[in-house]
């Protein structure tokens, strides 16, 4: 069983940009890999919905972990996210994680500001502290873009297509 959540804060208007949370059943169907079957739910932006999800989550060659996961919301619109993660050891303890991250969706749902296509693009690095295998506190830095017509549609609305943010969390697993 997993359960994933993320969000967004922003510190100057002190409010939530995004928030969501996954709950996944997990099946071990190789060596490494898993698939996953489950919910997710969006509580930011307003207004909220829900979708099904389908992934695959694993161990690629050269140690890179890969979660791909496929969505169709209540109303029936399909998307993607993939995620690509790197571990690097700086000591037993101590890791270094570059991430990429991206967002594809099948067609356009202009409500929530996502165009078809590849939708946004994400770069990070986090540096992770393994107090615990089980529990590892992080921070982080992120650049984000958004592009295509998720892109067009943000510079309508007179928002930034790109950003750099700071990021902080707790890993947890048992």
């Amino acid at each position: 069983l997993w359960f994933k959540s993320e969000g967004a804060w922003l510190i100057d208007e002190e409010k939530f940009e995004e928030a969501e949370v996954e709950l996944f059943y997990s099946r071990n169907v190789a060596s490494f890999w898993d698939v996953q079957a489950g919910v997710r739910h969006d509580f930011k932006p307003d207004p909220d919905r829900s979708f099904a999800a389908l992934g695959i989550q694993g161990l690629a060659p050269y140690w890179f972990e890969l979660e791909a996961t496929a969505y169709i919301s209540e109303d029936g619109d399909v998307s993607a996210a993939l995620e690509f993660e790197y571990d690097l050891l700086l000591t037993q303890r101590l890791i270094l994680q570059p991430r990429l991250e991206t967002g594809i969706a099948l067609q356009e749902v202009e409500e929530y500001g996502v165009g078809s296509g590849f939708n946004e693009i994400e770069l990070g690095l986090r540096l992770r502290y393994e107090i615990r295998r089980e529990f590892a506190p992080y921070i982080g830095v992120s650049w984000d873009r958004k592009l295509g017509e998720t892109a067009e549609m943000a510079e309508a609305e007179g928002e930034d297509i790109e950003a750099v943010s700071f990021v902080a969390g707790v890993k947890v697993w048992f």
